[in-house]
C-alpha cells in the first residue's frame, strides 16, 4: 500500500519551514477528497478553482457523473477471509500499485507552481501513471528533466499537423510511455465560470479576480517562482506567439470539427508506443477505437465539460466493456471522488480509473505532498472498500459486488 511519507520532496515545491510544516498538519487532518477541496478552495485564486472544478453550460453532466456513482450500491459480505488484499494490477502492460492513474488537466501549474512536475512526482512515488496535457504549463521536457520514469501524454489534434507531428515526436523524444488522444474536443463546451472570471480567449481577468489573486501571496509564491507561467509545450513553438494571451487566441482557432477516424489511422502510423483515446462514451465509438488499433480508451465525457446532457460516465460504462471488454483495455473518467468509485467503475468493467478534480484539489491544497494525500486517500478507500465486499484482488472484482 502507498506510504504517504514519501511524497514530501522540498527542492521542486520550495517553502519555508513554517509553511511547509503547516501544509503537514493540515494534511494530517484530511480524511477525505473533499477536505481537500475545502483547503484548495481557500489556497488557490477563484479563476483557477473555477476552472478545474466547473463544468459546461448548465452542468447538468457534470452533476450526473457524481449522481451516477453515488447511485450505484455495493454489496456488503462478511465472513470471508480477507487478509491477503493486494490493490495491485496492470495498466497497459505495465504493473501499478493500484488501478488508477491521474489524468490529463490543463493549466495544472496554475494551481500551484510548477504543478505537472509535482503531480507527476507523486503519481510515480505511489506507483501509478501520470497524464502531461499538451495545454501544461510545465513542458514535456520539462516534467522528463525532474522524474525519473516515463509518462503519458495527452495530445490535443490540432489543425495544424504539423504542430501535433512535433509534439509527438517531442513525447517520443522524451520517452512517454503512452499517447493520450483526447477525442471529444473537436469544439469547445462554454464554461460559463471561466468568461465571468475572464478566462476567456483571449484571457481578461477581471479586477475582482485580480484582487482575489492578490489576497493568496503563497499561491503567488508558488506560481511566480516556477520554471513557466505559460503554455509551456507551444509557447515558442508557435511563430510570432509568446505569452498566455497570444498563445491563447491561436489555440481557440486549432480545435478542429474536421478530427475524424483517419487521424487517428494517422497517429497510430506515427506513434511508436501505446495509443489510448479518451472521450468514448457510445459503443459503436467503441467498436470502431478497436478496429483503429489503439491499445486502450477511456469512458469520458471530458469531466462534464464538453456536451451538456450527455449521459454520465458511468451510466455508458457497462454498455461499453460488454461490448468491447474483451478486445481492448477500458479506462473509466468522470466524477471518481474516493475508492468506493473506483470499486464501483472496476465493477461495471474498467481496468482502472483516471482521476483529474480529485488531485488537483490535493494540488491547490498543499502541492506534492497534497497529490500524494489525494491518491493515498483513495487507495485506502479502495482497499477498505476491497475487504468490506470480500475480495482480496483486482482481479476479483466484478458486478457480484453490487447490490441490486
Amino acid at each position: 500500500m502507498y506510504s504517504f511519507s514519501g511524497v514530501w520532496k522540498a527542492p521542486i515545491d520550495a517553502r519555508t519551514g513554517d509553511e511547509a510544516g503547516e501544509a503537514m498538519r493540515e494534511l494530517r487532518n484530511v480524511t477525505c477528497i473533499e477536505d481537500l477541496r475545502t483547503i484548495a478552495r481557500r489556497k488557490v485564486p477563484r479563476a483557477f478553482f473555477d476552472y478545474a472544478e466547473a463544468g459546461s453550460y448548465s452542468e447538468q453532466t457534470l452533476r450526473a457523473n457524481r449522481a451516477g456513482l453515488e447511485a450505484i450500491n455495493l454489496r456488503q459480505r462478511v465472513l470471508i477471509d480477507v487478509s491477503a488484499r493486494d490493490t495491485v494490477t496492470t495498466i497497459l502492460g505495465e504493473p501499478v500499485s493500484a488501478p488508477l492513474a491521474l489524468g490529463p488537466v490543463a493549466m495544472t501549474g496554475l494551481e500551484h507552481g510548477n504543478g505537472e512536475i509535482l503531480a507527476c512526482r507523486a503519481a510515480q512515488a505511489a506507483g501509478i501513471p501520470y497524464a502531461l496535457s499538451t495545454m501544461s504549463i510545465c513542458s514535456i521536457e520539462d516534467v522528463a528533466e525532474a522524474v525519473e520514469k516515463p509518462f503519458w501524454f495527452q495530445l490535443y489534434v490540432m489543425k495544424d499537423r504539423g504542430f501535433v507531428r512535433a509534439l509527438i515526436d517531442r513525447a517520443a523524444a522524451a520517452r512517454c510511455s503512452a499517447l493520450v488522444v483526447t477525442v471529444d474536443l473537436q469544439v469547445l463546451g462554454q464554461r460559463h465560470n471561466d468568461i465571468k472570471n475572464g478566462l476567456s480567449v483571449p484571457p481578461s481577468l477581471k479586477i475582482g479576480n485580480l484582487i482575489n489573486m492578490a489576497s493568496k501571496p503563497r499561491w503567488a509564491a508558488s506560481v511566480l517562482s516556477g520554471k513557466r507561467w505559460t503554455f509551456g509545450n507551444l509557447d515558442g513553438h508557435v511563430t510570432g506567439m509568446s505569452g498566455v494571451t497570444s498563445l491563447a487566441g491561436w489555440i481557440s482557432g486549432q480545435f478542429d470539427p474536421t478530427l475524424n477516424w483517419k487521424d487517428v489511422e494517422w497517429i497510430r502510423s506515427i506513434w511508436p508506443g501505446k495509443l489510448v483515446l479518451k472521450g468514448i462514451l457510445d459503443p459503436a465509438d467503441a467498436e470502431l477505437a478497436v478496429k483503429s488499433g489503439a491499445d486502450a480508451l477511456v469512458v469520458s465525457n471530458h469531466g462534464g465539460r464538453q456536451l451538456d446532457g450527455a449521459r454520465s460516465s458511468i451510466s455508458a460504462l457497462p454498455r461499453i466493456t460488454d461490448a468491447v471488454g474483451s478486445d481492448i483495455e477500458v479506462l473509466f473518467d468522470g466524477g471518481i471522488r474516493s475508492g468506493h468509485d473506483v470499486l464501483r467503475a472496476l465493477a461495471l468493467g474498467a481496468k482502472a480509473c483516471l482521476i483529474g478534480r480529485s488531485y488537483i484539489f490535493g494540488l491547490g491544497a498543499a502541492g506534492e505532498a497534497g497529490v500524494g494525500r489525494a491518491i493515498e486517500v483513495i487507495c485506502n478507500e479502495l482497499d477498505v472498500g476491497m475487504a468490506l465486499t470480500g475480495v482480496n484482488t483486482i482481479g476479483e472484482i466484478d458486478r457480484r459486488i453490487l447490490s441490486d
